[in-house]
């Protein structure tokens, strides 16, 4: 089989591909299916991803993409004139690389990949909504779409409800689930603090960042810190952050990015501060994590906001809209929670709860269904 993949923006949709990938290689080997290839088509990713694709052995074809705004912007002409270029550079693709079915994960550069498929009938034409309310590159696409599957409850009723399911969202089977001693001796953790994750997504947070280097002496003093900053922000933040105490810095583990080391860092993370992108708050959820979520102002339709609050709504999280983050704000909202362990349990159970455990299998399956694998 070769199954191509698509979505495009950011990294939170280039995981939940991957987590599906992996489910549709273990299925299809119990059905028989030993060879299933993968090609991923859509927008260029960073380095980071491109690493990520190629330890998965998803080969890639990337294409031009182009972006409609829901607001005024000049570039929406642009892009608009790009667009029939776009779908002919798509259609080519699928002519060369003739799939048995397109598992598209949204995004701007997912839907001309999408449309493509239509145009030539390929059988299982399967779309995975993430956010809280559709984005609308998946509201175009589920004309086209045989099966739609949706993360949160709340955007279900944006789709034909024939053919609309709440699936959860996919993410890694072993995030959060690897040894703790080595996951220790990853980080050079050597005392039994609690542990504070940051994650400021898969392009870092600026303001995230500045809101935790005034209060990291604070956080130092007591727990330990994993941070991920972000490839792009990194060395800016490292020079920013000066000299830290002889006696702190044992405590702080920074990175650009993690990747398969990132199960480390959940295994071991007593608190998790993140934006809320939808993969974020999925594998926060999968790893039963007490959370604060920073919603990134001025997201596509809102996305960032909309989907934190309806996280909130399981008691898992606590939000901080970015308008009001401060350092001391931040820094008590993290000590009240690791220093109540019955906030944390409370906390740790709700995320649980609201996480649906076999997302990655229930497409998997619908996509081999589909085809005629059975």
């Amino acid at each position: 089989m070769k199954i191509i993949l698509t979505g495009g923006g950011t990294g939170g949709h280039i995981f939940p591909l991957v987590a599906v990938a992996r489910k549709l290689r273990a299925l299809g080997h119990e059905r028989g299916v030993e060879d299933i290839q993968f090609l991923y088509v859509g927008p260029k990713f960073d380095a980071v991803v491109e690493e990520v694709f190629r330890r998965e052995g998803i080969a890639t074809r990337y294409i031009l993409s182009s972006k409609l705004r829901r607001y005024f912007s000049f570039a929406n002409i642009l892009d608009a004139l790009k667009f029939p270029f776009v779908l002919v550079e798509a259609v080519w693709v699928l002519l060369w690389n003739m799939p048995d079915a397109i598992f598209s994960k949204g995004g701007y550069g997912s839907f001309p990949v999408v449309f493509a498929g239509w145009l030539f009938a390929v059988p299982a034409r399967m779309i995975h909504e993430s956010d809280a309310t559709p984005g609308l590159a998946n509201r175009m696409a589920a004309r086209f779409a045989k099966r739609i599957g949706v993360a949160f409850a709340s955007a279900i009723v944006k789709f034909p409800v024939q053919k609309s399911a709440v699936v959860g969202l996919p993410v890694r089977e072993d995030l959060g689930n690897a040894d703790p001693q080595k996951a220790k001796k990853f980080f050079n953790i050597f005392s039994d603090r609690k542990t504070v994750l940051v994650i400021g997504g898969s392009l870092g947070a600026r303001s995230m960042n500045d809101a935790v280097l005034p209060v990291l002496p604070k956080l130092l003093a007591q727990y330990e810190v994993i941070h991920i900053v972000g490839p792009r922000l990194y060395n800016e933040y490292e020079k920013n952050l000066g000299g830290l105490a002889p006696n702190l810095a044992p405590h702080y583990h920074s990175y650009p990015f993690l990747t398969e080391e990132l199960s480390f860092a959940f295994t071991l993370a007593d608190v998790v501060v993140s934006r809320a992108g939808a993969s974020g708050i999925f594998e926060i959820a999968s790893c039963g994590k007490p959370s604060i979520l920073i919603p990134r102002p001025r997201s596509p339709q809102d996305h960032n906001r909309k989907n934190a609050y309806e996280y909130a709504k399981s008691g898992a999280t606590v939000v901080i809209e970015e308008d009001n983050l401060t350092p001391n704000l931040l820094f008590s909202n993290i000590q009240s929670i690791l220093e109540d362990a019955d906030t944390r349990a409370a906390m740790s159970s709700s995320a649980s709860a609201f996480f649906i455990k076999n997302s990655a299998d229930v497409i998997a399956k619908e996509i081999l269904e589909l085809r005629g694998v059975v």
